[in-house]
Parts: C-alpha cells; structure tokens; sequence
C-alpha cells in the first residue's frame, strides 16, 4: 500500500531562511534543489510534478505572449496547459488506490486530482471583486469557508498580503487530510513571498516572518505526523536581494520597438503591433518581437544594458527553446531584476498600474506588494471602500509607481547557494539535484517501504 505523503510547498524557503526556522528543519536532511530557467513560480512547479524542462511542459514562465491572439497571458489557472504526465497520474497508474489533494498549487483548475482548491475571486459585473476559491468538487469550497471563513484574498497577494492566507491554507490541509483522507497532498504556503521581495531576505522583517511562518507550519507538521504522514517540504526558488530595477521596456521605446495605444492621456501597451517588447517575469524578461526586424542588432543592444548578463536565443535558451518563449530571453545580473513598465511619466501610466492587477499588466508587478505611504493614501481607501459598499464603481489606484522600493527577486539559475531552492525530508539522495528530482523524490516517498 502507498504511503501517505505531504508536500508543503514553502515559497522562497532556502538555506538561509531555514537558520530561523527549527521546525521546517526537523523535516529531515536538506538537499539543495538546481533552478530551472526561469526560477519562477509557474515553470519550477510544473518541473516538479512532470519532472520536465520548461521547453517539455510549455510553463516558460509566469505568464508569456500568446502570438496568435497578440495578448500577454499572466497567471492563468488550467492544468491544461501543463504538459507531460503529472506525478498523481503515474502514481495512480502504479495503485488504482492513490488519491491526491492539490490545495493552492498553480495550474489547479481542471486538474485530474480528487480534491482541490486554489483562488479564484468573484468579478461581478458591477465592477466588484469578490473573495473566493474553486475547488474539486464543487461542495468542498462551501465546507472549507464554512469551517474556516471565506478565503482571505486580499491578505494571499497586494499590499495587506501577510501570514492570514498561509495560516488559512494551513488549516484547510488539516481539514482535506482529516476528512478526505488523501494519499498525495500537495499544499502551497506563500509567506515569506511577501516580506522577502517587500525588504529583502536579510531585512529584520523578513527573518520575523520566517519565524512567523516557522510556528505555524511547526503546528501543521504535528498534525500531519499524528495522522501518519510522510513530510516533504519542497521550495520553487530563493530570493536574493536586490537594488537595480531594469526598465525594459523603457529601452525598447528609446530603440523605437516598442508601440502603444493613447486613451485620455494614458498610454497602453499596443503587443501586437510592437516591433518588439519584453514581459518582464522578476529576474527573467522574454521579448517577443511580433514585427519582425534584426534579431542580432537587437540583442547586441541589448546585451549592452546596465544590468542584463545574458542575451539567449534559440537554442541557446536551453529550458525555454520552445514556442511560447520570447525570442530573445535576458536574464538579470545578481542584484537586478525587470520592471515591465514602458511609460516615461508617471501621469502616463495605464489606470491599472495604481491597482493590483495581476491578469491585465503585461508584466509582473512587485509594487503590488507596497502601498502609497501616508494619511492622504489612508484617507483614499476608506473613501473607496464606502464608495463600494455603497455599490459605485471605483478605482483602486493605490499601488506605487516606484520599483525601487523593491528588496528582493528570484528567476536566475547561477544564485549564491544559500539562495538556493531546497529540498527538504528525502534522505540519502546526495547534497544537490535537479528540480526535476523532486517528481522522484514524491513517488519515493509514496511507495518505498522504508
């Protein structure tokens, strides 16, 4: 018979952070986990539970451009998209028996699991955004917000993300397992996420979320052992500080690649008509070049920015050779990372780079973390807040237009080893493998005897 197996998925989790943290380290022996290229959320999970590159599974990152549809795609749910035979289906292939819970993982919509649950708010018509989740089976959304009150939305991502969400995640593990009783549970925990890109891993904040999150996985650990689980602890990548935003996609423009659309002032990123633009992914930016032109006279431009160190194409991509992939991929020198701004003033910016907005901004956007400092910001979202339970249309425009407050990033490959992803409870496999191990290491856990 399989073994019970949990996976916790402790974001940003590495050598470092493990110092603060004395019951994640009691999971067991610590093997340094090698990045994929990007070392981002989306590609190093789909990694993990296909055991293929980027280039086999097609996650060539957090989101990409769809070239037929001239739209950049973030954060999109569908398992669909992940290709390759995941760890549950070869799991379930070798015992009928196995089932698996996949809470808050990405790509966990229409996934062939037996239990799952990840975000998914409610966008009403009349503008408002609502908390929720989706789960499978449907009844499984009612009975966890039942139990636990509605999912804590606002506090998963945006400037009031804290331990709130993890905590609630937490206790919904407990839940599955002690009421489902699966044999693969798969559970992401987000945490040190936030504080580590707000202030950097080395910030005094951030080592007091450490321990903060430290206390609440030691709880669910003792919950999960006294039901008879194996434990592994797996991390997608390290964060390691930074201070130079790379304004990409200002460069285009100075190049003359890059086009946008002028609606009442503002200017709108115009993809498809662009000669080339970048989505920037943290420390990783793909541009696509849709109009053509001189690949090689653009990459030595490129090559030439304060901050990129390398230009890659074709098949020098290596991970990322595949079609959803930019034309050219720039990776970030250690300390740098991409913004994926192309405005030159701030009173031009789109009216939704004020907002959280993680599915419209052709980028991904770390200022989501901060909100504008001061009474007057406060003032504004009281003001909002009434103008929406009072059922008016509103704006949320309170997110800063300024990457530098930003402490910390992720997405290179070649990081100081104490940034390293980490693996954490598989003894005996050696001091450092390959993200895709991980895969092994789960079916390992489910059917050795030891």
């Amino acid at each position: 018979m399989p073994h019970p197996t949990v996976v916790l998925n402790v974001v940003g989790l590495d050598r470092a952070a493990l110092k603060h943290m004395p019951n994640l380290a009691s999971v067991g022996a610590v093997t340094d986990l090698v990045p994929v290229l990007p070392a981002v959320t989306c590609s190093a999970q789909a990694t993990m539970l296909t055991g293929l590159s980027p280039a086999e599974h097609g996650v060539i990152g957090n989101g990409w451009f769809e070239r037929e549809q001239a739209e950049v795609r973030f954060w999109k749910q569908s398992n669909h998209l992940v290709k390759g035979e995941k760890v549950w289906e070869t799991a379930r292939r070798r015992d009928p028996s196995v089932t698996t819970a996949k809470l808050f993982w990405w790509f966990n919509m229409h996934a062939s699991v037996e239990f799952a649950a990840t975000p998914r708010p409610q966008y009403r018509a009349d503008g408002r955004k609502l908390p929720d989740i989706h789960t499978k089976p449907m009844e499984l959304r009612d009975a966890l917000q039942r139990e636990l009150g509605v999912f804590p939305l606002f506090n998963f991502w945006g400037p009031t993300a804290n331990l709130k969400s993890t905590e609630w995640i937490a206790q919904a593990t407990k839940y599955v397992v002690e009421q489902h009783d699966p044999t693969l549970t798969l559970t992401y925990l987000p945490h040190l996420d936030y504080d580590f890109q707000r202030f950097g891993p080395e910030d005094p904040r951030s080592v007091q979320s450490a321990q903060d999150l430290d206390q609440v996985v030691g709880g669910l650990i003792t919950d999960l052992r006294r039901m008879g689980r194996r434990i592994l602890v797996v991390s997608e990548y390290g964060i390691e500080p930074v201070q130079r935003p790379i304004r990409i996609n200002q460069v285009l423009r100075q190049l003359g690649q890059v086009a946008f659309r002028l609606e009442e002032g503002r200017e709108y990123l115009d993809p498809g008509e662009s000669k080339a633009f970048a989505v920037a992914d943290h420390q990783v930016a793909q541009v696509y070049c849709p109009g053509g032109g001189d690949l090689d006279a653009l990459a030595s431009h490129l090559a030439e920015v304060d901050g990129v160190a390398e230009v890659l194409r074709g098949a020098a991509r290596g991970d990322l050779d595949h079609p959803r992939a930019g034309d050219l991929v720039l990776v970030a020198e250690p300390g740098a990372w991409f913004t994926y701004d192309w405005w030159e003033q701030d009173v031009r910016a789109p009216d939704y780079a004020r907002t959280v907005d993680i599915h419209r901004k052709p980028g991904y956007d770390p200022c989501e973390l901060f909100m504008e400092p001061g009474l007057l910001t406060k003032a504004k979202v009281i003001q909002k807040l009434m103008a929406k339970k009072m059922g008016f249309r509103t704006l949320f425009d309170v997110i800063p237009l300024r990457p530098e407050l930003v402490g910390g990033s992720h997405g290179r490959v070649q990081v100081d080893p104490m940034h390293r992803p980490v693996l954490l409870g598989c003894n005996g496999v050696g001091p450092e493998q390959p993200m895709a191990f991980v895969r092994d290491a789960i079916l390992q856990s489910l059917f050795d005897s030891d």
